[in-house]
């Protein structure tokens, strides 16, 4: 007979999401299941996130070394160690991964099943030889890399974030299919360390972006020389010699080969809901994920999605605070809702690229004719100008009476910079409020401060100002 469980939640799936919920539940007093049937931390500690963040550090320490002439200092050595590299990145992922371990949560009081989970019925899992009966049901399976139908590619050997990280050394030619920001971001990091990088794109690259900060990105990665092919068509992948070759239609009949070395593919990602048995729960869910309502509840009350498996948005800092809005619903029987509206992501590109609420085009799409565009360049910044990175531009708009709809930088740790519209978006705070911020002297921060305070500008030195100040000089 199959061991019986009966708990507060169950929770299936153990990324950043799952680890989240357990881990809060847990310590507030909950009983929990945690079910995970491959690596405990999920994507972003094993695939992703973790070792795409430790390669780019590598990357740009390499071009760093390459440019200390800049600041007067001879580098003696640029040489790029391939297995080094790649030992990083797994020390990297080894230093953090006892955070997300079995031994850890298991000292939290949760129980962790090491297999595949599924649902039986409304209210039981079947995982590892157990049924698993809870309260409440969280699925935080995430995502995994979706690839195309391209002909041939399935007879070539290519890989995607879940392997590429693992590859021991950087490729001769690196061909990347997929233009957001893993495909940029991999493209840079394997350039810097020494491949030759060729970026496909059917469209546009990072086209979730604003235009105008992402030719900001595509100025750097031109510089680097990275060869990026936009709104093309990709007929077809085949083997060439110990490589691979990547076919374009270029119409009329016209083919052009992409011979590389190594293939990226990087073209979005597709909910895991594959295997759950979510219809024997009655749950509704798509290929896109887990259909939830504002309080990440599916279509059976007792069971949420959260993360990449809920839809939307699929950034590891959403999971988290998804497993905060579900805590309150599930434990407390709290109305939380999620409120996406101070959303922020980066691509964390040289220079990084952060966006926080809407873009101008998204503003504009939502119905706001008459917007302020705020802008402000690096070059403009004395601490840019000191370490030589004046490529960069601070974006923000607002509506007319200063209330902030959206921002966005391209430039040196933007990631960092942009946490400053993160806070006043989600509080409701006008323009004034970052205009009239102390910022120490000499701080990159000052973009964020000079670009809010343009939004003053011209009224401050306008002609009504200046008629104001002759009219009371007179009175001495």
């Amino acid at each position: 007979m199959p061991q019986e469980l009966n708990v507060d939640l169950c929770v299936i799936g153990a990324g950043s999401g799952g680890l989240s919920v357990a881990a809060g539940a847990s310590q507030m007093g909950a009983s929990v299941v945690l079910i995970e049937k491959g690596a405990m931390g999920g994507d972003c500690l094993n695939t992703g996130c973790v070792p795409s963040k430790a390669l780019l550090a590598a990357g740009h320490a390499a071009e760093h070394a390459r440019h200390t002439s800049a600041f007067g200092v001879d580098s003696e050595t640029k040489a790029v160690d391939g297995p080094a590299v790649y030992k990083h990145v797994a020390d990297v992922i080894a230093a953090i991964a006892p955070n997300d371990s079995v031994d850890r949560f298991e000292g939290l009081g949760v129980k962790v099943i090491q297999a595949a989970g599924k649902f039986v019925c409304a209210n039981r899992v079947e995982a590892g030889g157990a049924v698993v009966r809870a309260r409440r049901f969280i699925v935080a399976t995430g995502s995994s890399p979706f690839v195309p139908p391209i002909p041939g590619l399935d007879e070539v050997t290519h890989h995607t974030n879940e392997d590429i990280f693992t590859l021991g050394g950087v490729p001769e030619h690196l061909v990347v299919i997929g233009g957001g920001p893993i495909g940029i971001e991999m493209a840079q990091a394997h350039r810097h360390l020494g491949a030759r990088v060729t970026v496909l794109e059917m469209f546009n690259i990072m086209p979730k972006d604003d235009p105008e900060l992402v030719d900001v990105v595509r100025r750097r990665l031109d510089a680097d020389g990275i060869d990026i092919r936009e709104k093309v068509k990709i007929t077809r992948v085949e083997k060439a010699g110990d490589g691979i070759a990547v076919v374009l239609d270029e119409g009329k009949g016209k083919e052009t080969r992409i011979e590389g070395s190594a293939l990226l593919v990087a073209t979005g990602r597709r909910a895991n809901v594959d295997g759950l048995d979510l219809d024997k729960a009655g749950v509704r869910f798509s290929p896109k994920g887990i259909e939830v309502d504002a309080r990440l509840r599916s279509t059976n009350k007792k069971i949420f999605a959260i993360g990449d498996v809920a839809g939307g948005f699929q950034f590891t800092h959403i999971a988290g605070y998804h497993a905060g809005i579900v805590i309150r619903n599930a434990l407390f029987r709290l109305p939380a809702k999620v409120d996406y509206s101070a959303v922020p992501w980066v691509t964390y590109t040289d220079p990084e690229l952060a966006q926080v609420g809407m873009t101008e085009e998204m503003a504009r799409q939502a119905g706001h004719t008459d917007l302020r565009v705020l802008r402000w360049p690096f070059a403009e910044n004395d601490r840019a100008q000191a370490e030589r990175c004046i490529d960069g531009l601070v974006k923000v708009i607002t509506t007319p009476k200063g209330k902030i709809l959206g921002a966005g930088i391209a430039g040196k740790n933007a990631g960092e910079l942009v946490h400053a519209w993160v806070l006043a978006i989600s509080q409701g705070l006008k323009i004034g409020a970052v205009a009239s911020m102390i910022t120490p002297y000499p701080t990159m921060a000052e973009v964020n401060k000079r670009a809010a305070g343009s939004f003053y500008t011209p009224k401050l030195f306008g002609e009504g100002t200046k008629k104001l100040v002759r009219f009371l000089a007179k009175f001495g």
